[in-house]
């Protein structure tokens, strides 16, 4: 078919055309070198009295910025009031199935992509503003962020990204200095956010709806090019190309589950192709372990629970390959079949890095019986609602100070006469185990995490800094969800889950 590249690209300027430059770069963006249809190009709204809260001085580093530079000179691009010198701003079309509805265009309704860097190691990585104004696919919306959405989503990303998830990153918070109304009216911030890309299979979905096979040919080829170079070496590089979606994608959601996270919105368009964690809004780490839990207040049924993610990231992923059957093989039964051929292997590739890392965590080699042993701790925990952070963390003291593993888990394990007999047996294997004791316990400290993000310490954290802008809360919290593996005993108080009253069961989207 003939393709019409028409009808979406609008321009608006900024205040300010003056050359700037983000930490002394110039920026790219080649994505914005497609065809109009793409995106619409856009300068985010300016706002009348921005304020840093936070830059990250590392992820500055790495991606070839000078720290300083950007905190004395460049606050006018972190807030949307100036554009970067050189480069393009726009917001990326798209679509998606939002809890299993089909949405046929969506796109950044409050997010600019200002441009591109290559960083240190030499990737590509995208920088965007998020809560910038109101975008041709704001649906009805302001386009804006408040600061609780805004430090959420900066510590649960720098969070991960130290738990070594793949994710998105957060460079930078400001604040506007206005208002935005939400449930109440909330001081409104923006998140300068960093990916590999912002490329969903939301995006190809986009194209798919609009039967327009030329651009999602464009777009696999651009992605190819970007993420996955090697495919282009192959044969069919649109069937490795979905190859390795599937392979990232089963890798990183049993990444998540092996440190209880929950993402919250699964939609298609939340879905990265560069197997990266992005998006987060309703999201949440447990506290005691509930395989069937679920936090976002959106999310009714329990589409998006748990123990429901494995599966989702499997049907995200035949939505994707939907879109990409034109490209495989111009015999549709034929694609079809390739492209199931790719799909079964989720499960496979999935199984084995969650059962290979389930093992690790309780100090043994991935086998059939070790993995038995692991999954009846998963049992015990969710019938006694013990933590899930705190439970791992703490069996190394099963052995050396069987005391402090009762008293830090609240009895809630160690009351069990079944955990018992657990505990017997997996203590009989860990001597069994080739390494030196102190070696094995030292390693299961490595991969299980003393501090992650808790839903009540961010509320304590966004609740500071709305009512009386303080952020040394902010401080502390960062301070330890980067550095999640080490004994901290200054901050041990952010390792301890919530109290009763402390205890949020919903969370929220930040729109």
């Amino acid at each position: 078919m003939e393709t019409n590249y028409t009808g979406i690209k609008t321009l608006e300027t900024s205040t300010d055309s003056g050359p700037k430059h983000l930490g002394n770069l110039r920026l790219d963006n080649t994505y914005s070198r497609l065809p109009e249809i793409f995106f619409q190009e856009i300068a985010p709204k300016p706002v009348s009295d921005p304020k840093l809260i936070k830059l990250n001085r590392s992820l500055a580093k790495e991606l070839g910025m000078d720290p300083s530079t950007v905190e004395a000179r460049d606050l006018d691009i972190l807030a949307g009031n100036a554009a970067p010198q050189e480069s393009k701003q726009i917001a990326m079309v798209y679509a998606g199935h939002q809890f299993g509805n089909w949405v046929p265009r969506l796109g950044d309704g409050r997010a600019v992509l200002i441009g591109e860097v290559i960083d240190e190691s030499g990737a590509r990585r995208d920088i965007q503003l998020k809560g910038s104004g109101p975008t041709l696919f704001s649906r009805m919306g302001d386009g804006r962020a408040s600061v609780g959405p805004v430090i959420r989503e900066y510590l649960v990303s720098e969070g991960m990204a130290a738990l070594r998830i793949p994710t998105t990153r957060s460079l930078a918070m400001v604040t506007t200095g206005e208002l935005i109304a939400r449930e109440r009216m909330e001081p409104g911030a923006i998140l300068t956010r960093v990916a590999s890309s912002h490329i969903r299979v939301g995006t190809f979905q986009y194209f798919y709806g609009q039967k327009d096979d030329a651009a999602i040919r464009l777009l696999a080829d651009y992605a190819i090019n970007r993420h996955y170079p090697n495919a282009g070496e192959n044969s069919n590089p649109y069937v490795e190309l979905l190859r390795s979606v599937v392979e990232r994608t089963a890798e990183l959601i049993s990444s998540w589950m092996l440190v209880g996270f929950i993402h919250g919105v699964m939609n298609t368009d939340n879905s990265s192709i560069a197997g990266e964690t992005i998006d987060y809004g309703p999201c949440a780490f447990m506290d005691d372990f509930d395989p069937s839990k679920v936090f976002s207040s959106i999310d009714t049924v329990g589409r998006y629970a748990y123990n429901q993610q494995p599966a989702i990231g499997l049907w995200n992923l035949s939505r994707f390959a939907e879109t990409l059957l034109c490209t495989i093989d111009p015999d549709k039964e034929k694609a079809t079949a390739k492209a199931r051929k790719v799909l079964e292997t989720y499960w496979q590739r999935f199984e084995k890095h969650f059962h290979t890392g389930l093992c690790q965590k309780i100090g043994l080699e991935h086998n059939e019986a070790n993995l038995s042993l692991a999954f009846q701790l998963l049992d015990f925990m969710s019938e006694t609602k013990a933590d899930f952070t705190n439970t791992f963390r703490n069996l190394p003291k099963l052995i050396t100070t069987p005391e402090a593993f009762n008293a830090e888990t609240d009895n809630k394990l160690g009351l069990s006469d079944k955990f018992s007999d657990w505990s017997a047996k997996w203590e009989a294997k860990i001597t069994e185990e080739a390494k030196p004791l102190d070696e094995t316990l030292g390693d299961m400290n490595k991969i299980n995490p003393l501090f992650i993000p808790r839903n009540h310490q961010i509320q304590r954290v966004i609740d500071f800094a709305i009512e009386a802008e303080d952020y040394e809360p902010l401080e502390q919290m960062l301070s330890a969800v980067t550095n999640p593996f080490g004994e901290n005993p200054r901050l041990k108080h952010l390792s301890e889950p919530p109290k009763p009253e402390e205890e949020i069961k919903q969370t929220f989207c930040g729109t």
